[in-house]
């Protein structure tokens, strides 16, 4: 989302006030792959523990917990259904003001206790909600003080929206820690307290009467402490591979649908969705882009956008809306998480699978780019001989000046830095790292071992 400053940046000025510092929040989001071939892999360095997830996905995890009308399902891809309601409740959507009964069950995790005592935690979703269902995620935890935290509410989501409109919630808070969109974050990291723990809780819905259900495939979250720093260690090139991604730019959509943010930097998220969906070899029908005005390019972008549309902030740049927009499709899996180094992201492209990363930088930070940013997303599908970054760029004026080469050097820093300076010499944040990964239910078995060296499985 080059040039602009968005909603998750407003939000975390506030919040940056409340702790009494200068900061943004983390940027704002704005060909079917072969099969990889062996390529060496080097030696891993050892790195700090800052970033631990854990992602609920097994039948035996869908066993575990406390289920309250919710139903775990065996078979290739396991998951949580609805069973048998646990009640019927009220909901008003605040988007519409319209009131509907639903019936409702809900799954609640076991606590976890992650490896790193965090400061911020990111949940993520991998569903599908049929017309009539959607469901609502939320976190709760204890410090590292013993208190508790409230459930915070993470997200209420629906693939479609006709039911209800996919949203976050804002304005939440018990004084210690808040919900930045889509982000749990402690208010005063320098007070030393931390997220000790933490739960999930899934509430599935549907319509009275009826026998419908989402179906949960997975759940969880990513707990983070990343320490702040302007600079981060330089790492050495290990890797020489371009994987064959599409192509698509986001500003061949300004002005389309203002009703989704009216295309263009707003929707470098949706559209580096995208691109990687269709890497995979999915990609919507022809129905399901039957509402795009015909004349506009590239319609499964615009389609992607409204159903990442996220209607609290206003925006397609929701993190685990998104992913769960990319896990919609059959076959794919999809999480939010945070990096360690490039290194991390050389061996996921290794193993043939692309990420979407989140960055911010003055114009001059990036050599080649040719625009700053308070936040965007762009798909990394490679590096070259040199250890620079292949990167599907999304902020290009047409779909062919989408791939971009950037400085190795440059574009570590700016991706895995969590403070820097702003065109106004003003102190503010940037991501540490975040990013998104997509990738296939039955992964082959290099990409297997890539997803679990950076922690993912």
């Amino acid at each position: 989302m080059p040039g602009s400053a968005s909603r998750r940046t407003v939000l975390a000025a506030a919040l940056a006030a409340a702790a009494g510092t200068s900061a943004t929040a983390p940027a704002a989001a704005s060909e079917r792959g072969a099969a990889p071939g062996p390529v060496p892999e080097p030696a891993p360095a050892p790195t700090p523990e800052t970033v631990a997830n854990r992602f609920w996905s097994t039948y035996t995890d869908w066993r575990s917990g406390d289920a309250e009308g919710t139903r775990a399902v065996a078979g290739p891809r396991p998951g949580l259904v609805l069973d048998t309601p646990l009640g019927r409740t009220d909901h008003t959507d605040p988007h519409t003001g319209t009131t509907s009964a639903w019936e409702y069950a809900r799954w609640t995790s076991p606590v976890h206790v992650p490896a790193v005592p965090a400061t911020e935690a990111i949940a993520s979703w991998n569903a599908r909600t049929p017309a009539g269902t959607w469901i609502q995620v939320e976190l709760s935890g204890t410090y590292s003080d013993g208190t508790d935290t409230p459930w915070f509410v993470m997200g209420r989501w629906a693939s479609g929206d006709t039911d209800i409109r996919r949203t976050s919630v804002d304005d939440q808070t018990d004084g210690r820690s808040s919900v930045w969109t889509d982000t749990f974050a402690v208010d005063d990291p320098a007070s030393g307290l931390r997220l000790a723990a933490y739960r999930l809780r899934l509430t599935l819905h549907r319509r009275p009467g009826t026998t419908l259900t989402p179906t949960v495939w997975r759940v969880g979250a990513m707990a983070s402490d990343v320490p702040d720093r302007f600079t981060v260690p330089a790492s050495a090139p290990g890797l020489a591979r371009e994987l064959t991604v599409p192509r698509y730019s986001q500003n061949t959509h300004v002005g389309q649908y203002p009703e989704y943010d009216n295309g263009g930097e707003a929707w470098c998220s949706p559209t580096s969705s995208q691109m990687i969906v269709e890497y995979w070899g999915r990609r919507p029908s022809a129905g399901d882009l039957a509402w795009v005005n015909p004349d506009y390019a590239d319609p499964q972008v615009c389609h992607a956008a409204r159903h990442t549309y996220d209607h609290q902030y206003q925006g397609c740049g929701n993190w685990p809306f998104n992913a769960a927009y990319a896990a919609s499709y059959p076959g794919l899996n999809a999480v939010v998480t945070r990096l360690r180094s490039l290194t991390d992201l050389e061996t996921l492209i290794r193993a043939g699978i692309p990420a979407i990363t989140s960055q911010s930088f003055r114009k001059e930070e990036l050599t080649g780019a040719g625009y700053g940013t308070s936040g965007h997303l762009m798909t990394v599908i490679g590096f070259t001989a040199d250890g620079d970054v292949i990167a599907n760029d999304p902020a290009s004026p047409d779909n062919e000046a989408v791939r971009r080469v950037y400085l190795r050097r440059e574009w570590e820093n700016i991706w895995l830095r969590t403070k820097r300076y702003n065109a106004s010499g003003k102190v503010v944040s940037g991501t540490g790292g975040v990013c998104y990964l997509y990738f296939p239910d039955r992964p082959t078995p290099a990409q297997r071992k890539a997803l679990r060296a950076v922690g993912v499985l």
